[in-house]
């Protein structure tokens, strides 16, 4: 299937169940190390998006979303997209699939790579811009994906079902059998990894050469990486108030939509924030106040995993914008770049 990635180019790698089963199209273009990629970074409702654009602006860029709810098409109050009538540059990467179509980092790498080689390609500077760790890692890192990071793989169900007859135990005895040293960081109770492990066997892939690839940070890219950081009282104080326009802006109608079209189950998900809340609201069987104060405890939550993922990194060059405004924020973010 082709899927938009742009406003007007579009990437036909394949998301539905079938196709992800199979392994993924390699007819992706591979980067070319003399990109320039921009990224901007940081935990939700710092103020990522508003200056991603304007550094499109000032600079001829267009934006590389790197959401992993933001891919959903008609999930748009709850995941904060930027609305269409008020973009001030093309966005790519958002509005990918439906929400109850597969979706993965693995697929994501494909078509963040598909809009930046068509972005740098046209002379413009991609600027990836979200707060998903992985997707960023993704977009722009060396870092590949074994076929069992697939939304769908054909051995998964195959081991799942092995796990279920036999128990955690012998699961995992198949694992230590076959590669000890993947088996040795994974705890034995963790069906789900050990699952995932083998899966990667499959495709002579090891989970621990996997793991030890991945705690290396280097691009594909010609990259800088810009982090947004600010006071915490004042970050949970911006999430409180986001939490409180989106409901304000039709968010819970937004939720009675998407479940009238029937994607409960995406809405659910543990990663849904904003929208598993307020689906018991419009089922009758919770109330709009606590369904708020949810959604705001679960989106700080989210924040300081944001915040010790993005920590982790040392390219990242950080700015506080507690004290600072948009165009200041623009300003000492050039002032980082030093192409």
């Amino acid at each position: 299937m082709k899927i938009s990635v742009s406003n007007g180019s579009e990437w036909t790698g394949s998301t539905d169940a079938a196709a992800a089963a199979a392994p993924r199209s390699r007819d992706v273009a591979p980067p070319v190390a003399s990109t320039r990629v921009l990224v901007v970074v940081g935990p939700t409702a710092v103020g990522k998006s508003a200056l991603a654009e304007e550094l499109c602006v000032r600079l001829g860029g267009e934006i590389v979303s790197a959401d992993s709810m933001q891919v959903y098409r008609g999930m748009d109050i709850g995941t904060a997209k930027t609305p269409r009538d008020v973009r001030r540059v093309p966005y790519h990467c958002i509005d990918v699939v439906d929400p109850g179509e597969s979706f993965s980092a693995a697929v994501f790498q494909d078509c963040a790579r598909t809009a930046i080689a068509d972005v740098g390609s046209r002379g413009v500077l991609p600027v990836v811009c979200g707060g998903t760790g992985l997707y960023v890692r993704a977009a722009v890192d060396s870092f590949d994906f074994a076929p069992g990071g697939q939304a769908s793989n054909p051995a998964r169900a195959t081991y799942e079902t092995f796990a279920a007859e036999h128990g955690a135990e012998e699961i995992y005895a198949l694992l230590e059998e076959r590669d000890p040293d993947s088996a040795a960081l994974i705890h034995r109770n963790n069906t789900r990894r050990i699952v995932r492990a083998l899966e990667m066997l499959d495709e002579g892939v090891s989970y621990a050469d996997q793991r030890s690839g991945f705690a290396v940070r280097e691009s594909v890219y010609d990259t800088r990486l810009v982090g947004l950081t600010m006071n915490r009282e004042q970050l949970y104080q911006r999430i409180d108030a986001r939490v409180q326009a989106m409901v304000d802006g039709g968010l819970l109608g937004e939720v009675e939509r998407l479940l009238e079209e029937g994607f409960r189950d995406a809405l659910t998900a543990s990663q849904a924030i904003g929208y598993k809340e307020l689906v018991p609201v419009v089922e009758g069987e919770a109330d709009l106040h606590s369904a708020i104060a949810d959604i705001a405890q679960a989106s700080r939550r989210y924040a300081k995993r944001q915040l010790t993922w993005f920590n982790a990194d040392p390219r990242i060059t950080w700015i506080d914008v507690t004290e600072r405004n948009l165009s200041e924020t623009a300003d000492a973010a050039l002032d980082a770049i030093d192409w």
